[in-house]
Order: C-alpha cells, then structure tokens, then sequence
C-alpha cells in the first residue's frame, strides 16, 4: 500500500498513524508515478484537484484553465490528499468510506 501526500498534511498524517505498514510519498519531492496518475484521474476527474488550497488560489484563469494532468505534474501540491493505492485500487481522501474500505 501506497500513501500519495504531503508530510505537513494533517490529514495525511493520519492516513499513514491508521496504515503504519504503508509507504509514503510526498509528492512534493517524488511526483505520483505517470501510470497511476492516470489511472487516477480516470477514476476521480477533476475531483483530483484541490480548488480549495492556496496553491490552486495563487493560479491565475488562463493556469486554472489547463487540463488537469498537465496542472498537477506542474503543481503536484493541487492533488486532493492522501491518495492511497493499495493493490491497484485507488481511494482519494481519508472519509469514513475510505476508512472502512481498507479496514481503519
């Protein structure tokens, strides 16, 4: 199992306390891999992206305006945290589901 975050994310943090045995990427230092970003944003869309973070209010319209994959290989702070791979199955966010799911 893969935690895909940031290590100052509160959020993360608590992902990675419930799921000790996972490995954790902070994705401001290692990017998500291509393939699992795509399958990502396959499965998630523009649910990927946080339009609610600093980074994405610093972006200007014609920035907002680029397509998603291209903004978060650019800004790959913009992703929605923790994103968990485990097994090939992707789970974006840590909600009561995602707790559930992987038996938190």
């Amino acid at each position: 199992m893969i935690i895909y975050g940031l290590k100052t994310c509160d959020t993360c943090r608590k992902a990675l306390k419930a799921l000790p045995n996972a490995d954790f990427v902070d994705v401001s230092v290692t990017p998500v891999p291509g393939d699992t970003l795509d399958a990502a944003l396959a499965q998630f869309g523009d649910k990927l992206l946080n339009t609610r973070s600093t980074t994405w209010r610093g972006l200007d319209e014609a920035d907002r305006a680029t397509e998603p994959r291209a903004l978060l290989v650019a800004h790959p702070k913009l992703m929605k945290r923790p994103l968990i791979s485990d097994n090939g199955t992707l789970y974006l966010g840590w909600d009561k589901a995602t707790q559930s799911a992987l038996g938190v």
